[in-house]
């Protein structure tokens, strides 16, 4: 099943890799007995107003009905797992890394906590724990299209350009609607030299994904550099319509990590444009 959407911020909503929300029912009859009605009543309150404010984008806001609801409910793991990526959004890792532990060890066998702490650790830049936090996922579901794309993430921090490809691939096989895994599978290929391939594939996701700014602003630059301004340029206007953050280079190469060619191929088109 695919995650809501990463990667590295959930500020981002996001551009890497996959965040997963647990949305899991609260079965308040079953677990806590002893809640009176208004309790319960409160509980679902603060629940609904959480997921409001992260979709939102408040996720201050979020974090702190999260924590009203872990005192409410210390052993339930979806809510640590939910405070963690509020906490992810903010950019406050460690802190998100100990809610996921915490979850961890309350529900070994759910793969979403694995999943959300290895992209908080790909945010401090620890990459091996990040792929042994998704080569776990894929231990509980060999069939995780979000776990696939995040190691490719991680890969790619490692600069294991090779195995990211692989493993992009799989993820969009896996679900071929899963956009940003194939916008990361092509400018993987465009990092290892692979140009044709990956304008290819770029043209592709424009024709699927039209209203998508981030393989147009990919298209741009590859486009660019093969000398093709006409086509470069079309789709750099449309990239302006859609999201302005492209012409932050710091943004697109720290944040939205595309692979060194590609930020240095948009920086020439960029600089001469």
């Amino acid at each position: 099943m695919l995650k809501s959407l990463s990667t590295l911020l959930l500020i981002l909503l996001l551009w890497l890799g996959i965040v997963s929300p647990s949305q899991a029912n609260i079965a308040l009859a079953d677990t806590v007995p002893d809640f009176s009605a208004e309790q319960v009543e409160s509980i679902a309150e603060w629940r609904d107003r959480a997921f409001t404010a992260t979709n939102a984008g408040d996720f201050a806001t979020a974090e702190t009905y999260w924590t009203k609801l872990i005192k409410a409910l210390p052993d339930e793991p979806a809510i640590w797992s939910n405070r963690g990526n509020a906490r992810v959004s903010q950019n406050k890792l460690q802190e998100a890394i100990e809610d996921y532990n915490y979850a961890i060890e309350l529900a070994p066998e759910a793969p979403d906590p694995y999943l959300n702490r290895g992209a908080a650790l790909e945010g401090l830049a620890r990459w091996q724990e990040a792929i042994a936090d998704y080569n776990h996922v894929l231990q509980l579901d060999a069939n995780d299209p979000a776990a696939y794309n995040n190691r490719g993430n991680a890969e790619a921090g490692f600069g294991e350009w090779e195995k990211a490809i692989a493993d992009y691939y799989h993820a969009a096989e896996l679900a071929p609607d899963f956009a940003f895994a194939r916008a990361n599978y092509a400018l993987a290929l465009y990092q290892v030299g692979r140009t044709r391939e990956a304008v290819r594939e770029m043209r592709n996701l424009v024709r699927k994904y039209p209203q998508f700014p981030d393989v147009r602003a990919a298209l741009t630059a590859a486009l660019w550099s093969q000398g093709n301004q006409g086509e470069a340029e079309s789709n750099w206007v449309a990239v302006m319509g859609l999201d302005t953050r492209y012409k932050d280079l710091e943004w697109v190469a720290n944040v939205r990590r595309w692979p060194p060619a590609a930020v240095n191929a948009l920086e020439k088109f960029l600089n001469l444009n």
